[in-house]
């Protein structure tokens, strides 16, 4: 088993790299003359990205990794238009799906707030998600949409512990510049009980030193999110992407932690996708 974590954490950010460098978009597909994208594709990707190695922290992971992709447009499984995982209900104005998310470990001993604390691992998060299409439905056009995740944090670098509950809604648009660019806006918050918060923002008394009070965290907002995107096709079969999130912990409820070092911060990747195989059948939506 510990053998195959590294391999299966770098799926999972693959995978939903992948995705949301194509949600709300058009995959990477052969043009044709048809709107109806593939059932499957198959093809290789590459991502890269940085990100604070916790919301409020000073210090910042990286990840940088080439695999294979697949992606699947079925009736409910899917990976694809920022789902990876099961779609449960579809309608031209709601849609429910079952998926997941994740977030880059870091070890305590680089950040400087945490040094001799316990190391943030790799966090995977798995639930539900309700998106609302606010746009205009009688031209299919989903070019702005509510989405509602709630989703359980489990750590997959420690035995799979549960680390908690995360909620973050979000307004997602979506533009089309040109045939070839587009370009997606994204504004939110993500909160966390009281469980969650402390995994990133409790010291016990045993953690505290002259420099770090010992803290008891509370539930609520952990950050305030603005995301902006672009994907720009290449080929018939090459895309391009890179993608920018602003942060911020004003007024969140743990500002007071010792463990907050600003109250801003900022994540970005870049990264391709090349189409190699499409199935002959189209997807099913």
């Amino acid at each position: 088993m510990l053998r195959l974590k590294p391999f299966f954490i770098a799926v999972i950010f693959l995978v939903h790299g992948i995705a949301l460098a194509k949600e709300e978009s058009n995959p990477v597909a052969p043009d044709t003359t048809e709107s109806k994208l593939p059932l499957w594709e198959l093809g290789l990707a590459g991502l890269g990205f940085t990100q604070p190695a916790y919301p409020g922290s000073e210090n910042r992971t990286n990840l940088g990794l080439a695999l294979p992709y697949i992606i699947y447009r079925g009736k409910y499984l899917r990976t694809d238009r920022g789902t990876v995982g099961i779609r449960t209900v579809k309608t031209p104005r709601y849609e429910v799906d079952v998926g997941l998310a994740g977030s880059i470990g870091s070890h305590s001993s680089d950040i400087e707030a945490r040094r001799g604390m316990a190391d943030l691992g790799t966090m995977v998060e798995f639930g539900p998600r309700l998106k609302i299409n606010l746009g205009n439905l009688s031209k299919d056009q989903n070019y702005s949409r509510l989405q509602l995740p709630l989703r359980g944090v489990i750590d997959v670098s420690h035995e799979f512990r549960f680390k908690g509950i995360a909620f973050e809604p979000r307004w997602v648009t979506e533009t089309e510049l040109t045939d070839r660019w587009q370009i997606n806006s994204t504004f939110g918050a993500v909160f966390g009980n009281g469980e969650l918060a402390d995994t990133f923002y409790g010291v016990a008394p045993n953690e505290a030193t002259p420099t770090r009070a010992s803290y008891s965290s509370k539930p609520g907002l952990i950050a305030l999110r603005a995301g902006l995107s672009a994907s720009h096709k290449l080929t018939a079969d090459a895309r391009v992407f890179l993608a920018i999130r602003l942060e911020s912990l004003t007024g969140a409820a743990n500002n007071e932690s010792p463990l907050i070092r600003q109250n801003s911060g900022w994540s970005a990747g870049v990264g391709f996708a090349w189409g190699l195989a499409y199935s002959e059948r189209d997807a099913i939506d």
